[in-house]
């Protein structure tokens, strides 16, 4: 009997293990593992910052009223501050130290690691949990110290700061003068032999190039620019436009940046952290810009925090300047280019903008009102999509307007009479809650069905492509990518990215489904991965336009006994346009790339109205790959697309369902060990809505008021956001 015991809670301890390592957390948790990192997920920061902005006329005493206003409401420290003739921003620093406020984005973030050592030379017990170690007072006075240490040695200049070599970053696919030493030297790092250049810039094909690359002296005595002086820079040849040299410019110049992030973003004090990200909405054609945020994020890795800057006005013009499903998109994006760091928004929106906002992305903004508002439910939408995306904290900009100029009477959390109105109360309630249950979001996971693919050098090539001629091509992968991001979110389908690099690292098993959109170059070395993600249980989706060339531009072979006919059981044999020939769906008429595609071992799952193949489908080992031939996801880019959202999601799941549901709002899930936190986004009016889950709860209390919460009966704000903790 007592073996029969033995081997029956072994056989339970094995089943929730393995229903623990479903979504393999702790393969997660070491993407990006230093200990700079575990030093944060032990302190669990939750900074929830507002730039603070000393006024003509403002007074010590204002301010440390402001400051006292700020901690009253939840928040926790000052994202930043500026100066004025009155105020030097150091001394504005050191007042709100001296009111509690912590002066600087990372707040608790910066402290000392509560260690056993710490424990002892402070008089605690060593045995005193972190939690009980944060709140007591010698730990808080202590640590105080650490941040006035911080504080006498801020803006000091760097170490070896006069004699670093700043490489001057331009934003785009062209050489100047300056650059060609240093991308000679980069390009003979990166291939070994002249042959290895020769073929990745596929020299021996026709109109790029006369002759070939024989040596390294002939690779030397190519120019590689010409000067425009129409156009006052240096610019890549025109002939010929080879899209991997072009791929190979914008891949030197993000590396020659991400050195200049290495030396900048520098550790003053061991536990002190930096961050790196910047003034950038992520909506943005990255590659296109010779930048590489990921590779942003994994130099974050030992040093700190990983963060973009979000501001309505800024950085959703992209999106037509809709808010609710894709500030989800823009944090859960950050968030995943640095799975297991600390990711958050560092600066964002705090109040309404509709005047002031410096622009240069995209033209057509200049000549429209960024026109949105940010009230209670808009502030509660942000923070809560935040949280739900994965970011651990905040900076707001700002807690008061500017008085004159640019951006006067704007972006502010307070009203115009700086009194905190109901949008400083809400987000000052969320900084609350967000703390009280700090442990719990750090210790929270993603358990995504979904891993949709985001590859730097597919968008490379895309903005090769893309040149002097068809510049609108830079942006097609983002705004594919927005497609099926809008339909896993509208149909509450947890999600989340997934890099080249996550892969290599083995997290593909992670995820149910793997979308690859818009993927028009697919990395080589990726099949086998792929293939092998197949074979072990996985479904991959692939839409037009992908599969078309290769990370260097040279056009995929898909033919039979390819990897990709082999992963697929099926090529691609041409692709058009719907157009003047117009493929359906049913009576829906398409407006996009289509691909003519030609099964081999695979299964037709539907036709197109004119009996060509619309999708196919390949059972390979224990899973399936499965090709769309219409360009789906770009299709979703903007919202009211109900035909392709709904068929896109049919051939994407399969059999598969998300394991909860709520018909009539958004929904987000975050599970922790304790609790899971569900953040309902709601961009209707007042409505109530019913939560289905597959999981069981002892119960449900709203996260900000502690009232408990009936999951057939959740009320929502008309355009607002609803946080619920269901306890384990």
């Amino acid at each position: 009997m007592k073996q029969i015991f033995v081997i029956c809670l072994l056989f339970l301890t094995y089943n929730i293990k393995a229903q623990e390592d479903e979504f393999y957390h702790d393969l997660y948790d070491q993407m990006h593992d230093s200990p700079m990192q575990q030093k944060f997920r032990k302190l669990a920061p939750m900074p929830f910052g507002v730039v603070f902005l000393p006024w003509a006329g403002c007074t010590e005493e204002d301010m440390r009223r402001h400051f006292r206003m700020m901690k009253e409401l939840g928040f926790t420290n000052l994202k930043q501050t500026m100066s004025t003739p009155e105020w030097p921003t150091k001394e504005t620093l050191r007042i709100a130290l001296e009111e509690g406020i912590i002066p600087f984005w990372y707040g608790e973030g910066g402290w000392e690691d509560i260690t056993p050592e710490l424990l002892k030379k402070l008089g605690l017990p060593k045995k005193m949990s972190v939690k009980e170690a944060r709140e007591h007072p010698k730990m808080l006075a202590y640590q105080k110290t650490v941040l006035e240490k911080h504080l006498s040695t801020w803006r000091d200049p760097l170490p070896g700061q006069e004699d670093f070599k700043h490489y001057k970053h331009e934003p785009d696919q062209y050489l100047r003068k300056d650059d060609i030493p240093l991308f000679r030297k980069w390009i003979k790092e990166k291939y070994k032999t002249i042959e290895e250049l020769t073929n990745a810039w596929n020299l021996y094909e026709v109109g790029i190039r006369t002759e070939p690359y024989k040596s390294w002296e002939d690779f030397d005595n190519d120019p590689l620019v010409v000067f425009d002086p129409a156009n006052e820079y240096v610019i890549v040849p025109k002939s010929g436009r080879e899209y991997g040299q072009v791929r190979d410019i914008l891949r030197f110049k993000a590396d020659m940046y991400l050195e200049n992030v290495k030396f900048y973003k520098q550790n003053v004090y061991p536990e002190q952290p930096q961050r790196a990200g910047g003034e950038m909405g992520l909506f943005l054609p990255f590659a296109s810009r010779a930048t590489d945020m990921e590779g942003i994020a994994e130099m974050m890795t030992e040093r700190g925090s990983f963060y973009p800057s979000i501001h309505l006005a800024w950085h959703f013009e992209e999106v037509q300047y809709e808010v609710a499903p894709c500030i989800y998109m823009q944090s859960s994006l950050a968030n995943d280019w640095f799975k297991g760091g600390w990711a958050s928004t560092w600066e964002s929106t705090g109040g309404p903008q509709q005047l002031s906002g410096g622009k240069g992305w995209n033209i057509q903004s200049q000549f429209e009102t960024a026109g949105f508002t940010v009230d209670k439910g808009t502030i509660s939408q942000l923070l809560m999509s935040y949280l739900a995306g994965g970011f651990k904290g905040v900076g707001l900009w700002s807690w008061n307007y500017r008085n004159a100029g640019w951006e006067s009477g704007e972006y502010a959390l307070l009203n115009r009479q700086l009194e905190p109105g109901p949008r400083a109360i809400r987000a000052g309630e969320i900084a609350k809650a967000a703390n009280k249950y700090r442990d719990e979001i750090w210790a929270a996971h993603k358990e995504p069905v979904v891993g949709v693919l985001v590859n730097w050098d597919n968008e490379a090539i895309w903005s090769a492509v893309a040149g002097p001629g068809r510049t609108h091509f830079k942006h097609y992968p983002i705004k594919a990518r927005i497609g099926i991001s809008r339909t896993l979110i509208n149909n509450n389908i947890p999600w989340e990215h997934v890099t080249p690099i996550d892969l290599k690292k083995g997290l593909s098993k992670r995820y149910k489904v793997i979308y690859m959109p818009a993927q028009a170059a697919i990395n080589e070395d990726l099949f086998p991965i792929l293939e092998e993600y197949v074979k072990n249980g996985g479904r991959l989706v692939l839409d037009a336009p992908g599969g078309w060339w290769d990370e260097q531009g040279r056009v995929l072979k898909t033919g039979k006994g390819t990897a990709f006919e082999k992963i697929f059981g099926a090529s691609i044999a041409d692709m058009q346009y719907s157009n003047n020939v117009p493929q359906k769906l049913g009576d829906h008429k398409l407006d996009g790339f289509v691909f003519d595609i030609t099964p081999s071992t695979a299964s037709v799952i539907e036709k197109f109205h004119s009996g060509k193949v619309a999708a196919t489908e390949y059972q390979y080992g224990k899973g399936t790959a499965v090709v769309l031939a219409a360009d789906a996801s770009y299709a979703m880019r903007a919202p009211g697309n109900t035909f392709m959202e709904e068929w896109t999601l049919k051939h994407t799941l399969g059999n598969l369902k998300s394991p909860y549901s709520c018909k009539d709002a958004i929904v987000y899930r975050l599970a922790a060990p304790d609790a899971d936190h569900y953040f309902f986004i709601n961009d209707d009016e007042t409505k109530a809505v019913k939560l289905s889950t597959n999981f069981n709860y002892k119960k449900g209390t709203d996260a900000l008021t502690g009232a408990e919460i009936d999951l057939d009966n959740i009320e929502l704000e008309a355009y607002s956001a609803k946080w619920i903790r269901l306890e384990k």
